[in-house]
């Protein structure tokens, strides 16, 4: 199968494998992110810069950040271009983001970069991520208040991963955080994390963005079957069966009839 970190082929699809990237929702992704889907995983620090702040103009449009709350990320030549520290989202513009090196360093920009840095450097241990963003989401918030996962209750969460993991609360911009973060992220492209928000990860900024959108929708789904009883969960033989007939049909993915 294909899998939805890499992109890669697998040899079968696996119960715990996550779905193919292309079996993501359309209506995934904010109306307003509207980045390149086909850019590559590093891409040139000034066009980097301005998308990178469009994205982040289009999730306070959506409501999944309010104010100053939240960082978005994408890898650039030997760094990472990332949201400084105090950047109103609803108003960012290009000099809001700055670029900095591999060794932590800033290399463009004058503002300081985002206090939660290390939680992104910690996400791109993954060579197979190539954007990053992080959200004070309402939906993921509630969930971390009453449950320690977000069980697979859907089958376009293969996508994510299938169930996904609420850290347990540290700190903002903490050596903790950074480290539960990252460790959950390396099985998966979400985390929630308790009494904060939610990260998403993706092969680039469009795939992350979308992959933002998906956990929230996931996580409204299960917040409503919870408030009317008990939700049920997709059996591991159920997702694997999901993810072999995604394989199976290019599910997601337009072909000729």
């Amino acid at each position: 199968m294909t899998d939805a970190r890499t992109g890669a082929a697998d040899a079968a699809p696996t119960p715990d494998a996550a779905q193919p990237a292309a079996a993501q929702p359309a209506a995934a992704q904010p109306t307003g992110a509207q980045p390149d889907a086909a850019q590559s995983a590093a891409a040139p620090a000034d066009d980097a810069r301005e998308r990178v702040a469009a994205v982040c103009r289009a999730l306070a449009a959506d409501g999944l950040v309010k104010g100053t709350a939240g960082n978005v990320s994408v890898r650039v030549d030997d760094g990472i271009a990332i949201t400084a520290t105090g950047v109103v989202f609803a108003e960012a513009v290009a000099d809001d983001v700055v670029i900095v090196g591999e060794d932590r360093h800033l290399v463009l920009g004058h503002l300081a970069p985002s206090s939660e840095l290390d939680l992104h450097f910690a996400a791109y241990a993954d060579d197979a991520v190539g954007a990053v963003v992080h959200t004070h989401a309402p939906a993921a918030i509630a969930v971390s208040l009453v449950s320690d996962r977000l069980p697979c209750v859907h089958y376009q969460q293969l996508t994510l991963g299938g169930e996904i993991e609420v850290v347990p609360f540290s700190v903002f911009g903490s050596p903790e955080l950074a480290e539960t973060t990252g460790d959950a992220l390396s099985s998966a492209n979400a985390v929630i994390l308790a009494h904060h928000g939610a990260v998403t990860t993706g092969r680039d900024l469009a795939d992350a963005v979308a992959h933002t959108a998906l956990l929230e929708w996931a996580c409204d789904i299960y917040l409503r079957a919870r408030a009317a009883g008990d939700p049920a969960e997709l059996s591991p033989e159920q997702q694997a069966d999901v993810v072999a007939a995604a394989v199976a049909t290019g599910y997601g993915q337009k072909h000729e009839a």
